[in-house]
């Protein structure tokens, strides 16, 4: 990078915005806005100020510091136990009103305008979604989980966590996924409960008032790290009440950095979370709750507790599995590329951002009012487990337009909301119920509008999505496969969405568990496990996984865990470039100043020279924001002499990091002319043992070691000892493979690629449709 730049904040401009290669930059897509990034300190800075006052901290201190950590993961799980509940409820009755209104007029004989009406609805609910998303928040677009993985890798962006961007999830995602846009809420949870669990930790939201000084305890970026972790397990924990597979999800897909510690608080989380939403449905069992179900958030207790499969049932498992990996890896090309097409449009203006989503609304509307009529109605069973045809609330046997005693089987899955119909996908007995046409017809359907209603201007999960398609093509396998196989069309349909979930997503442990819990059969943990181990095998011999996708695409500079083998051939000194800016231990205010208005840069070496020392040494690293504050506060000597007063004007709480935003400007700090002229002693406020290499270490180590500590600046020191103290410094910037394939173009045929197929003519064809 250059010398010191704390480019660090980024890697590549996003690829949704260019066909061709990247250039380096430091923005990214955050929901749907192009918005400047950052990195987070996770480094404890160990100045004087943090030697002093650690130390000084009483024993009663520390175990208030500890039982606050556990009290704001009780207060997370509360919270977002609420919201699921809350989210579910309303999206059941909003949802469960309009398919009662038009079922009503459709027994009326009015057809035209129950398809009015529903149309209407649908494009009501998807404006007012994408209204408050464009206009108020559009850092809440999407399903919000690579913003999140992105920051918990140590990327951080404006906005993603701000009150103003929960508030906007959690209505807007109620909005959009009420509409019968193929969407779902978990992705957005995951993000809602992100959002509590950072405004927990910095104390609420100073911007509107809402700050309570009793929470701010955690002063770092790796505490909050820690919190917002326990977050994002208990949303998926309240989207699907499964407690365990929220911490595995956590542990699988999210975090960069995990420890014992941080599993028994999320353990913690997530089970408050599951007490909370036990309670609150045991209040729907009154019948309190309107249209909502009884059964639990997703689909609880849907399966027959004695599953029995035998070894003959392992090969068409294992086709399952090929086919989901197949068709997995297919949805995230397909979906890669529209998501291209679409920031083509969205990058027009908010107008094209709105009208693109209300088209897609209309076109779903239509579609899925119009293909019931394709469906030939079939008698209601007479064995049937709940009144048929279904009127007035979620259910199996929807009339539709058929005549008296019959029901349409098509519209059962299509006028539902997605929770129901897989729910009805899933449930045991249900063999004959569902014709095979009808089904073929779903999963097609399922399959393109989850593509095209993802990328949208509104909050939009893909978990929900995935698992109702995959529901489909695996209830159509076991149709076809028929009485060759002990299991029911039930379990084929658990076994479809584990293999499209482990195609799309490449998850294994954690969507085993999540499934397990949503069917409460532990009778098919090996089935799952089999066909997620070899639809992931499977589907990585095409492309990446989803999210690891869509954070290539919105830019932002992820660290992966693996090493490319270029990077052993190349040392630090080869990717670092100058000029290096350095400070001395006392500098001049002007030039400070100078330096902070013309650079970038978020950390700058500071190095002792005679007669301060008797040799060039490096003294340590002092950072922007705190030399920020120096100047704010107006801590000047009138000669450039050591002074120890700096303990007495302040402590360490103010150079803590207040929260999330930008904080402090250079620009806002207003300086006289004479002030300019005096001095600055840098020593107390300087890290003095910040993490060093030597200028020869392979690059491959130095990212290992950034990485594994998540820091944001690494010195580079010399190896010979000469007036040169220190190379420059490397930041999250320098280790993006565009940036050090940029410096070394050879390099780009010794990187690691896996062994995948590829279509050339495909690519071609996208690319020249993408790129202007």
């Amino acid at each position: 990078m250059s010398a010191n730049t704390d480019q660090d904040e980024s890697s590549s401009l996003p690829l949704l915005h260019c066909a061709a290669s990247n250039a380096t930059s430091q923005v990214a897509i955050v929901g749907s806005n192009l918005c400047p990034i950052e990195s987070l300190d996770y480094e404890i800075i160990e100045n004087d100020f943090f030697k002093q006052d650690w130390p000084a901290r009483r024993r009663m201190q520390i175990y208030e510091y500890v039982f606050m950590k556990w009290t704001l993961c009780f207060l997370v799980g509360l919270i977002v136990g609420v919201i699921g509940f809350t989210n579910n409820l309303a999206v059941e009755n909003i949802a469960g009103i309009k398919f009662v209104l038009t079922s009503n007029m459709m027994l009326s004989g009015k057809f035209m305008l129950a398809f009015v009406v529903f149309t209407a609805s649908n494009l009501v609910l998807t404006s007012f979604a994408s209204a408050i998303t464009a206009f108020i928040s559009p850092e809440a677009a999407g399903s919000g989980i690579p913003e999140v993985k992105a920051y918990l890798n140590g990327v951080d962006a404006p906005g993603i966590f701000s009150l103003r961007t929960l508030l906007v999830k959690i209505f807007g995602s109620i909005g959009a996924v009420s509409s019968s846009l193929h969407i779902g809420k978990a992705g957005p949870m995951v993000h809602s409960g992100a959002c509590v669990a950072a405004l927990l930790g910095q104390g609420g939201s100073k911007k509107y008032g809402l700050t309570w000084k009793w929470l701010r305890y955690f002063k770092n970026d790796r505490d909050r790290r820690d919190l917002v972790t326990c977050g994002s397990a208990a949303g998926i924990a309240a989207a699907f009440r499964a407690p365990v597979g929220g911490v595995l999800f956590a542990l699988e897909e999210m975090a960069t950095w995990w420890r014992d510690a941080l599993l028994w608080r999320a353990s913690f989380t997530t089970v408050i979370v599951a007490i909370v939403l036990r309670a609150l449905i045991d209040v729907c069992l009154t019948g309190k709750c309107g249209l909502f179900g009884t059964g639990g958030l997703i689909i609880f207790d849907v399966m027959s507790r004695n599953t029995s499969y035998h070894l003959g049932d392992v090969p068409p498992v294992f086709l399952l599995g090929i086919i989901g990996g197949i068709l997995g890896s297919l949805f995230n090309f397909l979906l890669e590329k529209v998501l291209r097409i679409y920031n083509l449009i969205n990058q027009r203006g908010t107008g094209y951002q709105i009208l693109l989503i209300c088209s897609i609304s209309i076109s779903t509307s239509c579609l899925l009012f119009g293909l019931p009529w394709l469906a030939s109605c079939q008698a209601c069973p007479t064995a049937a487990s709940e009144a048929c045809p279904t009127i007035g609330r979620s259910g199996n046997y929807k009339k539709f337009q058929c005549p008296h005693g019959q029901y349409n089987d098509l519209a059962s899955l299509i006028f539902n909301t997605n929770d129901d119909a897989i729910k009805n996908l899933f449930s045991e007995n249900t063999d004959s119920e569902f014709h095979l046409s009808s089904v073929a017809i779903f999963f097609t359907t399922c399959f393109f509008l989850s593509i095209f209603s993802y990328g949208i201007v509104a909050p939009a999960g893909l978990f929900v999505p995935v698992i109702l398609t995959g529901a489909c093509y695996g209830r159509l396998v076991g149709m076809l496969i028929g009485s060759s196989s002990n299991l029911n069309h039930g379990t084929f349909a658990v076994l479809g969405s584990a293999s499209f979930l482990g195609g799309s997503m490449r998850m294994t442990v954690s969507l085993c568990v999540i499934l397990l819990e949503l069917t409460n059969n532990l009778l098919l943990l090996p089935l799952i496990m089999l066909v997620l181990l070899v639809s992931k095998t499977v589907a990585e011999a095409f492309n990446g996984n989803m999210y690891d996708l869509i954070m290539e695409l919105k830019g932002f500079p992820y660290l992966e865990s693996h090493v490319e083998p270029y990077m052993r051939e190349l040392t630090v000194r080869d990717v670092v470039t100058g000029p290096l800016q350095l400070f001395h231990g006392i500098e001049k205010v002007g030039y400070i100043v100078h330096v902070l208005k013309t650079m970038r840069h978020n950390g700058f070496p500071v190095i002792d020279e005679p007669p301060f020392s008797k040799s060039p040494v490096l003294f340590g690293l002092v950072l922007r924001s705190h030399l920020i504050t120096l100047l704010k506060k107006k801590f000047f000597l009138p000669t450039p002499a050591p002074t120890d007063d700096a303990y007495k004007q302040f402590t360490a709480d103010d150079f803590a990091k207040k929260g999330l935003g930008n904080g402090d400007k250079i620009e806002d700090i207003d300086l006289s002319e004479e002030e300019m002229e005096m001095f600055v002693d840098l020593h107390p406020f300087t890290n003095a043992s910040p993490y060093t290499v030597v200028e020869t270490m392979s690059l491959a180590k130095a990212l290992v070691l950034f990485r594994e500590v998540g820091l944001r600046h690494l010195l580079v020191i010399p190896k010979v000892s000469r007036r040169l103290t220190v190379m420059g410094i490397l930041t999250r910037h320098d280790f993006m493979h565009e940036h050090i394939l940029g410096l070394h173009p050879p390099l780009v045929q010794s990187r690691w690629t896996r062994l995948r197929f590829r279509f050339p003519l495909w690519n071609k064809i996208f690319q020249r449709k993408n790129s202007f």
